[in-house]
């Protein structure tokens, strides 16, 4: 994670100038009460009208000269700001997409965003404005103070005995809101996980009609987020009067003393009028001070968050030179291969070999971690034991991009983008896939029929995850996606479940024509594995068969008993 303060340093020369151009502004600011002081004074005291229309003029000079200076100075610290609160999201969902996928099965989806946009809004608020009226504060404070300490010191000491009590109330507050801050963060993740969940799966919330649960379950974290807020305004409603009493009672003060003062023949009228501008001057830094404080906290909350994603490390791992394979042939083999999970041995010795163009079914009953040899070709876990090689080179000596680049994957739990039918079968390669190629790939998986009849066909946009399709027409795009990358593994991971038999018939008629390709058939019917080379059955994680069909039908075990179950008529007849 790159530092708050490595952003400052590298934009240095930006703050430097905005800074510049601030310190202009509050200094022509602060000339404002010494006009005040001529006016009364030597205007109104002594006669000289002549000098009027001078102060005059200098005091539009001076507004002309704030605006400039306060423009450049504000428009420097919001472009600053928004340039890191960018670098920052960018840097941040590359750590979160290099991240293995255990931390996406243990985060929710809610927290993730809430960490990408909420907490980084903070952090660029806290960079721009916020510190832009900091550092303004402390230099207005500053100069406000010597120009007092000119005029008279017994003046200049009003401001210096009630800045400590304000300084002292504002940390106060800053560290009860600290925790308050936290909390906030916290319960705004859960409020998103909890409100993208029910939208995501609102058809299933409404077919089991459980919008009360639903709407219940949202108040509750909904009433902890307003009670964490109604606790963060308890904090501040008891410390903003205390800062608006001090700040409001400093003219007064000055005014009251100061006259007696000039009764005294200390000072002059003049004086006096320069010292209460610039006691009113000093009441607005003194202010902001605790609802700068308040934001400050805000800010420091969310980097602790983005802290701890950035403390999680991916699992998966490649080696720093890995081997470059270049023309991948597709030769697979999975050479006595575990996986445990959770102090759970998921696979146990698994041991297969596909040749390049041959394919290979694996069927077995949900749980037996089919969809888990697929997740070890990949890569999105690392085996346990035993070891996976692609082209006679072990997986974990390849580069991830070169492997995961070179396998076409039609997953069980698709996913469509709301997009274009086309751009959803192209998916980020517009630039290599031709519009011709999506056709031929939709053809293939016999999708042209209904896209044909859409009104706007290849460019029909598509709901969220593929909303307004039926399951068989989501699946029959996503096959087309992974034809159309015409890569050299092709893995069909229980793809056409929801497809009626003849078209899953006519798909894999169409696959079969694809002899230069490995392919890794899931599936639970016996139809879409029967003519592969090799059909391998899982039982608890153990290959328990293993044949062609002819010859697993001849073995009268779990094949053929899968075989009874699916045509139990035929095979009696």
């Amino acid at each position: 994670m790159k530092k708050i303060s490595q952003y400052v340093l590298d934009n240095w020369y930006f703050y430097a100038f905005a800074i510049l151009c601030m310190v202009l502004q509050v200094g022509l600011d602060m000339l404002s009460p010494q006009i005040t002081k001529k006016i009364i004074d030597d205007v109104i005291g002594n006669g000289q009208i002549e000098l009027l229309t001078k102060l005059l003029v200098m005091i539009f000079m001076i507004g002309v000269g704030r605006c400039i200076f306060g423009y450049l100075k504000e428009f420097i610290f919001d472009m600053i700001s928004a340039k890191v609160a960018e670098d920052m999201r960018k840097r941040l969902f590359q750590h979160i997409q290099s991240l293995s996928i255990g931390f996406f099965n243990e985060t929710n989806t809610g927290e993730i965003m809430a960490r990408v946009k909420d907490d980084i809004d903070k952090i660029w608020s806290a960079l721009g404005y916020i510190s832009m009226l900091i550092i303004e504060v402390t230099i207005h404070t500053t100069i406000i103070l010597f120009c007092m300490f000119q005029l008279n010191f017994k003046l200049f000491m009003i401001p210096v005995i009630a800045m400590p009590i304000v300084g002292f109330l504002a940390i106060k507050m800053e560290n009860k809101l600290g925790g308050i801050y936290e909390a906030i963060s916290e319960e705004n993740a859960v409020l998103n996980t909890v409100a993208q969940e029910n939208l995501a799966g609102v058809r299933t919330v409404k077919a089991f009609a459980r919008e009360k649960f639903e709407i219940s379950k949202f108040l509750s974290h909904n009433k902890r987020y307003y009670k964490l807020n109604m606790k963060q305004s308890k904090v501040l409603v008891k410390y903003q009067p205390m800062f608006q009493f001090i700040t409001k009672l400093l003219p007064i003060v000055a005014i009251v003393y100061g006259g007696t003062l000039v009764i005294k023949g200390e000072i002059t009228l003049g004086t006096l009028g320069a010292a209460v501008e610039y006691c009113s001057n000093i009441v607005w830094p003194m202010e902001m001070l605790g609802w700068l404080f308040n934001d400050l906290a805000s800010a420091i909350a969310s980097n602790n968050k983005i802290k701890k994603i950035y403390n999680e490390k991916p699992q998966i791992i490649e080696i720093p030179v890995p081997i470059i394979l270049g023309e991948v042939k597709g030769n697979i083999k999975f050479d006595n291969v575990s996986l445990k999970l959770d102090n759970k041995y998921i696979l146990k010795d698994i041991s297969f070999e596909v040749q390049a163009g041959k394919t290979i079914g694996i069927m077995g009953a949900t749980g037996t971690g089919k969809t888990s040899i697929i997740n070890l070709l990949q890569r999105f876990y690392d085996a346990t034991k035993g070891r996976i090689l692609l082209d006679g080179i072990d997986i974990r000596k390849l580069s991830l991009q070169e492997l995961r680049k070179n396998i076409a994957l039609v997953m069980q739990d698709i996913f469509l983008f709301s997009d274009t039918i086309n751009s959803n079968v192209k998916l980020g390669k517009s630039s290599v896939v031709r519009n011709e190629e999506v056709k031929e790939a939709l053809k293939e998986a016999h999708a042209t029929g209904f896209i044909e009849k859409m009104e706007n066909q290849y460019e029909t946009l598509i709901g969220e995850r593929g909303v307004g399709l039926s399951g068989g027409q989501k699946q029959r795009i996503s096959i087309a996606r992974a034809i159309a990358k015409q890569m050299p593994i092709l893995v069909l991971d229980d793809s056409t479940s929801a497809l009626d038999m003849e078209t899953e018939y006519m798909i894999q008629n169409n696959l079969k024509e694809f002899t230069d390709i490995t392919k890794i058939i899931i599936a639970h019917r016996i139809s879409a594995v029967r003519n592969a080379d090799e059909i391998i059955i899982l039982e608890k994680g153990k290959i328990a068969e293993r044949g062609k069909h002819e010859e697993l039908l001849a073995l009268k075990g779990l094949y053929y008993e899968t075989y009874h179950a699916q045509y139990g008529e035929k095979l009696r007849a």
